[in-house]
């Protein structure tokens, strides 16, 4: 039998960047995926290797199990029900398995995640032969929670042959987790990106785990349900980003203009609140939904405005907002800024004639598009006969 997972990308909708310094931000879910399949070998396989297959970058890996065995201690191979954090002793071994693999210098940014694919397998499911596939709909490194939504579904497909979680096994089609069970996959998602990430947040895992959109503020989470389905043009500009780097020029910026800064992530805040108050409005209620829409963009050029106040545009950013302009369409920088994604609010009413005349305006300029929903919901499994 094989099982396979789906895991959503997250955007930051509004509050990235003063988060940091106390205000409110709000993270929602998107419906591009990432897909981890995972089938157990059989003794007729005659196979005793643990395979990863990276389908998008075109890149496998395997370990005889013998060789993970051995790289670990004792403990590493007895499965636990606990989330269990990677200590300086295993992250040593792991690195040791994945400097043997030699990976191509262009690609070598994907050795933390294999790194956190070798924890959470070997803490789940121990030193069992396997063949693990990735696919994925999100770009890698672009602010749209790839890593996270890798170690959900990963953290999904390996929890769901346990008994740590209750699963029908005979269901048709894509499953949801239990509240419980959802709890103990997002915490060992979790552990899976403090290995790709060191200090993460627990943001996009968490999005990605439970969907629907988060509120959250000096560590405080809470999770909405939105009622207006809201539809955005996401726009890769292919620049990467240093996330520490515009974090800490932020700060700099905040220490130099400390009142002036002050105004800034207040303002934010005040966007972040009245975004999540818009969202939570019942349907059909005294706003209708091109009202909540045209609200909702003004939010949006607001917050940009103050990003750009902070720093952190960029050039290529700057380009989707003009483009965009035009089209009388509302935008934004999502995550880190300095490159990475922008959002563009597309408004129920608008004709599919304008979004695709966007979408060849912006791929023109070398960008990557998408449309995805917002909002939608978590990780889910599939169980199925492995051909």
């Amino acid at each position: 039998m094989e099982v396979r997972a789906r895991a959503p990308g997250k955007i930051i909708l509004t509050g990235e960047h003063a988060v940091v310094h106390g205000s409110t931000a709000v993270a929602s879910s998107i419906d591009l995926y990432t897909y981890v399949s995972l089938h157990f070998s059989t003794p007729s396989d005659d196979v005793d290797l643990l395979k990863l297959q990276l389908k998008d970058v075109a890149l496998e890996f395997s370990w005889p199990i013998s060789r993970i065995r051995a790289a670990f201690p004792e403990s590493a191979g007895q499965l636990t029900s606990t989330p269990t954090s990677c200590s300086v002793e295993n992250a040593k071994s792991i690195a040791a398995l994945v400097e043997e693999l030699n990976i191509p210098e262009a690609k070598i940014g994907l050795a933390s995640g294999v790194s956190a694919f070798l924890w959470l397998y070997s803490s789940i499911q121990g030193f069992k032969p396997a063949t693990v596939v990735v696919t994925s709909e999100l770009p890698l490194g672009s602010g749209l929670g790839s890593s996270a939504a890798f170690c959900v579904a990963l953290a999904s497909a390996l929890l769901a042959f346990t008994d740590s979680v209750s699963l029908d096994l005979n269901h048709k089609g894509w499953l949801s987790f239990g509240e419980k069970d959802l709890e103990l996959v997002n915490k060992w998602a979790f552990e899976g990106e403090k290995i790709i990430h060191g200090k993460p947040s627990g943001i996009d895992n968490t999005v990605s785990a439970y969907g629907n959109i988060i509120s959250f503020k000096s560590g405080n989470l809470t999770h909405m349900k939105s009622s207006v389905t809201l539809k955005m043009l996401i726009t890769n500009t292919k620049v990467g980003r240093n996330t520490k780097a515009l974090v800490a020029g932020v700060g700099e910026r905040m220490l130099r203009h400390p009142e002036i800064m002050a105004f800034v992530f207040s303002a934010v805040d005040s966007i972040s609140k009245e975004l999540a108050s818009i969202l939570r409005l019942p349907s059909p209620d005294e706003l209708s939904v091109t009202e909540k829409e045209e609200r909702i963009e003004e939010l949006i050029e607001m917050n940009q405005g103050l990003l750009q106040s902070m720093g952190v545009s960029h050039a290529t950013v700057e380009t989707v907002l003009r483009t965009t302009l035009k089209y009388k369409l509302a935008s934004k920088l999502t995550g880190a800024g300095g490159g990475g994604c922008v959002l563009t609010l597309l408004p129920t009413l608008l004709s599919g004639t304008v979004v695709d005349k966007v979408i060849a305006e912006l791929e023109s300029c070398g960008f990557q598009c998408f449309i995805a929903g917002v909002g939608g919901g978590g990780v889910q499994i599939s169980f199925g006969v492995s051909s």
